[in-house]
């Protein structure tokens, strides 16, 4: 290295040796420092000089690169000063840009918390959910309910557009009781008494319950309260042009909503396998066919008269993601129904159901039983039993009955799926046709109803989805011939 301090510093080292070197002379070692401390000396000013003289160098270094950073972009300036200008502009657009989308993201959650909460007696909060649908028909033939269509009865078709399957319902969050975790919720839609020989305005149903739940949740165990579908069904198929009635109601989807009160214990045998155990008693209504035959009604149900309630158990096996993983179950039902001194006899379904996810975006799922007296949880051709009157007698019968359903389901994405399905429901025909003629109505004499339907659901965002839906409905009678309807449906509904 090249430094002009060098040249400064060899001089003041030779004046001061010579210095040294004489006062080393003239005075004795006693006297005077040893030359070795001399020289040690003379070795730590070297040091601290040449430790100055690097940090000077390395300031130097640094200037020089601040001062090559600064020609340079002052040379691409110079040759490109338009371009600099546009590209700034972006960048400054773009940096407003995304302190607007922050700010409107914050107002949003803000506003979240602000808003007016659904305000009840208990401090726990409460949610108001809904589905506001809006659905179109188009009946090629007579059928029951024309905007929710189970069966045909032959003649003229209808079309129509309704909206009696808005949905409104408020989900509940309790405290902790016995160690367990609370929770309920209610739904309820505007079909009560269409098609059931209720009378309904033109633009406007009565207001009708449909499911609610109240449960005591601990770590493997539930205790519940309910209105719902018998948990030896759980499966239901998919469609948004079937909501006050469940697709492949009354033809093999057992559904109807009846009070239960039950438990469920489930038993974790690795991450993601599980054994549950459920079981309930439950009050289960008559079928419709009893509620308009020339059969007194009675004031109580035939289950309720019985004094016992009906009973019902499943034990299933799940596998992984509870909405699209395996599961597969068995159930068994038992209801004892009497008719006051009439008649009386006993309602019982053995059950299978099963979800079997088979490739990535597809997946089957069904439900299948055999049983008798069925009309009460949505099976048996619409009734429990079939009755024939000889003079002052009356004379009833049971009805057995077979049926299930299964589908096909692909979700191409989360946005998009579509779904195919074929369920039927078969009362015996030699059961029924000894009383057919002196059935009251369609429902007397139906033996067998079976429908199969496709549809699209596409969901643009979380809140909306839409669906194409044709549904063929075909319902077979112990005397005569047999009715078909096609159905076809446009759905449109806000989720909130």
């Amino acid at each position: 290295m090249n430094l002009p301090g060098y040249r400064l510093l060899i001089p003041m080292l030779l004046a001061t040796g010579l210095v040294d070197a004489q006062q080393t002379r003239n005075n004795p070692p006693s006297v005077t420092e040893t030359v070795q401390a001399q020289v040690d000396r003379l070795a730590e000013m070297v040091n601290r000089e040449q430790a100055a003289l690097e940090s000077s160098q390395r300031q130097i270094e640094e200037l020089r690169r601040q001062v090559a950073a600064l020609q340079g972009q002052l040379v691409e300036t110079r040759q490109a000063p338009q371009q600099t200008e546009e590209e700034a502009v972006a960048r400054l657009n773009a940096d407003v840009e995304s302190i607007r989308e922050h700010q409107e993201l914050q107002q949003s959650q803000i506003a979240t918390h602000e808003q007016d909460k659904v305000e009840s007696a208990s401090k726990y909060p409460v949610k108001l959910t809904g589905l506001i649908l809006m659905n179109t028909f188009v009946n090629t033939a007579a059928v029951d309910v024309i905007q929710s269509p189970t069966m045909a009865t032959g003649d003229g078709g209808t079309t129509g557009i309704s909206l009696r399957q808005t949905v409104l319902g408020l989900d509940a969050r309790g405290p902790h009781l016995f160690g367990a975790s609370s929770d309920a919720d209610v739904r309820m839609d505007f079909f009560g008494g269409v098609g059931q020989g209720g009378g309904y305005s033109q633009n406007g149903g009565v207001a009708r319950l449909r499911t609610a739940h109240a449960e005591l949740t601990w770590d493997q165990t539930r205790a519940f309260f309910e209105m719902d579908r018998p948990i030896v069904s759980p499966n239901t198929p998919t469609s948004i042009t079937a909501i006050a009635q469940p697709a492949l109601s009354w033809s093999g989807n057992l559904w109807n909503w009846m009070p239960q009160v039950g438990a469920e214990h489930t038993l974790h045998l690795n991450d993601s396998s599980r054994i549950s155990l459920q079981g309930a008693i439950a009050d289960v209504p008559d079928p419709p066919s009893q509620q308009q035959s020339n059969v007194p009604a009675p004031v109580a149900s035939l289950g309720e008269q019985s004094h016992w309630p009906g009973s019902e158990a499943r034990l299933g096996y799940a596998r992984g993601n509870d909405l699209t993983g395996l599961r597969v179950g068995v159930g068994g039902y038992f209801s004892p129904h009497s008719f006051s001194d009439y008649f009386s006899f006993n309602a019982w379904a053995a059950t299978v159901d099963y979800r079997i996810p088979l490739f990535a975006h597809l997946e089957s799922s069904g439900s299948f039983y055999r049983g008798a007296a069925l009309g009460g949880l949505g099976g048996g051709a619409y009734k429990d039993f079939v009755y024939a009157q000889q003079g002052d007698e009356i004379y009833y019968r049971p009805l057995d009955d077979v049926g299930g359903w299964t589908q096909l389901k692909a979700r191409v994405n989360e946005r998009l799926q579509f779904n195919a399905a074929y369920g039927i429901d078969n009362g015996f025909a030699h059961e029924i046709r000894p009383y057919v003629l002196n059935a009251a109505g369609a429902y007397q004499g139906l033996a067998r109803n079976s429908t199969w339907f496709s549809n699209v659901i596409y969901s643009p965002t979380a809140y909306t989805l839409f669906s194409f839906e044709y549904r063929r409905i075909d319902s077979s009678y112990a005397i005569g011939p047999h009715a078909e309807a096609d159905v076809y449906g446009v759905a449109g509904g806000y989720r909130f």
